[in-house]
């Protein structure tokens, strides 16, 4: 690639980052434009086109699982009464209100992706706001923002943090034991800064409705069949890829919407063209674009250029490495959607690895010097899981840096993007500036404590 074309894709991805930040274009019109305009470019070709779409596949099928599952629960009429349980247990408190809108949404991403929990819950949310007469768009907002930071509890809670894990092949128990705390510790830094970012909601009191009798389910039958298919996406989402088929995460949600979809068919509640027509298609195109950009990218060389970069600074130096990663994946994480930065970063962090441990090295470790793993060229190539124990910190840091850098914008997240298209559903346009007074705040404090949490882990791994 020459360094016009790649001094063009650059320049691409600039204008459309700024549209999208300046409220100029929509998101999805913007991405695709960015892809168009490299395509007749010749930067971007059908081969750049499949290969951006073989990464996307997993994240996007995730994504399409879950509001398939989602839109088939909310004819249940089951979070009618989560929202009005919801209601009472708030007392009329804005406070309450907004500590058990983490309570609710953090357990509920530890085992659903972040973007399905999204659209699980708004539902709620939005009326139980409603009836405390508050606006709703903050406590969306909020929502996302926890979806997010919840979504490191497990490896299936988040796609760019699935998208890591897998490459490296780490299992569900691995990750409990190496991330879930720092998960849990990006949770709960949430919780101090709410009175100060949400005075107004935190100080609110309402009169809470009279209690209504609840109205009788109509169909129980198919409230027992929507249920079971969202106890079994969770049960497979734990245990499927130990099972001796090995059903991954991607695989999990397309059974699911597939039964979900089946389902609706069978009981003839409502045509399937509804729940494909209600669907958030501008969400899935839009990240779909955002990979193909991300894929002329990495197409540029530059990537493994910046692995080869990172080697000459800091050598095998995997603690100072960890930090730069966190902090430059949590920087790209806020104007790109976080998966396919991670999907572009791994390229970079894997010849970083080989760069840096091609040759073994003589690290310090429990006291004594001794030769460190080395990492064979072969990691570059896919499938490739035997990563030397000293190296995972390094990986964590992007998991951390990703995931939670995607909070401080509305283009940061599939959660985000999800969010806010639901408030624009409801008559509330979020601007970008109105997502970013929030999300920056909380994303800084939460990367502060994530790279305390890294160092320990590289410590430890010493």
């Amino acid at each position: 690639m020459t360094d016009l074309q790649i001094y063009l894709t650059l320049v691409t991805f600039a204008v459309v980052i700024g549209v999208i930040a300046l409220d100029l274009i929509d998101m999805m019109v913007a991405g695709l434009l960015g892809v168009c305009i490299l395509l007749v470019l010749g930067i971007i070709e059908a081969d750049d086109l499949a290969a951006a779409l073989r990464i996307a596949a997993g994240p996007l099928s995730l994504l399409f699982g879950g509001m398939v599952v989602a839109r088939v629960l909310a004819k249940t009429g089951i979070f009618e009464r989560v929202g009005k349980l919801y209601l009472r247990a708030t007392a009329g408190s804005g406070k309450r209100f907004l500590l058990l809108l983490v309570l609710i949404v953090a357990p509920t991403c530890a085992v659903l992706p972040n973007a399905t929990t999204v659209i699980l819950l708004a539902p709620v949310i939005i009326r139980v706001a409603q009836e405390l007469q508050l606006d709703f768009v903050k406590p969306m907002i909020l929502t996302a923002i926890v979806s997010n930071s919840a979504g490191m509890l497990t490896l299936v809670g988040d796609p760019a943090t699935f998208l890591v894990g897998s490459s490296i092949g780490m299992t569900f128990g691995q990750y409990l034991q190496k991330v879930s705390l720092g998960g849990l510790l990006a949770v709960l830094v949430i919780i101090p800064l709410l009175p100060a970012l949400m005075p107004q909601i935190w100080h609110a009191r309402s009169n809470v409705p009279a209690e209504t009798v609840d109205a009788p389910i109509e169909r129980p039958g198919f409230v027992v069949l929507g249920l079971l298919i969202l106890g079994l996406m969770v049960v497979l989402f734990l245990i499927g890829e130990e099972l001796p088929t090995r059903i991954v995460p991607p695989a999990v949600a397309i059974i699911a919407a597939t039964l979900a979809l089946l389902v609706i068919y069978a009981v003839r509640i409502e045509p399937l063209d509804n729940v494909m027509r209600d669907l958030d298609w501008k969400t899935l195109i839009f990240l779909g674009a955002i990979f193909v950009l991300v894929q002329a990218f990495s197409k540029t060389g530059l990537l493994q250029g910046m692995g080869l970069t990172l080697n000459r600074w800091f050598g095998s130096d995997f603690a100072l490495v960890a930090l730069v990663l966190l902090v430059g994946i949590g920087a790209m994480s806020c104007l790109l959607a976080n998966i396919p930065v991670v999907a572009a970063s791994l390229v970079m962090t894997k010849g970083f690895m080989v760069a840096a441990e091609a040759v073994p090295d003589l690290v310090m470790t429990k006291g004594f010097m001794v030769a460190a793993e080395a990492v064979p060229d072969v990691a570059l190539a896919g499938g490739f899981t035997d990563w030397p124990a000293a190296t995972l910190p390094v990986f964590i840091a992007m998991m951390f840096g990703a995931t939670l850098g995607g909070n401080a914008t509305l283009v940061g997240a599939s959660a985000n993007i999800v969010s806010v298209g639901i408030c624009a559903k409801h008559g509330q346009q979020v601007s970008f500036s109105r997502f970013l007074r929030y999300g920056l705040p909380i994303t800084v404090a939460q990367l502060v404590v994530s790279a305390i949490y890294v160092m320990g882990l590289t410590w430890l791994s010493r």
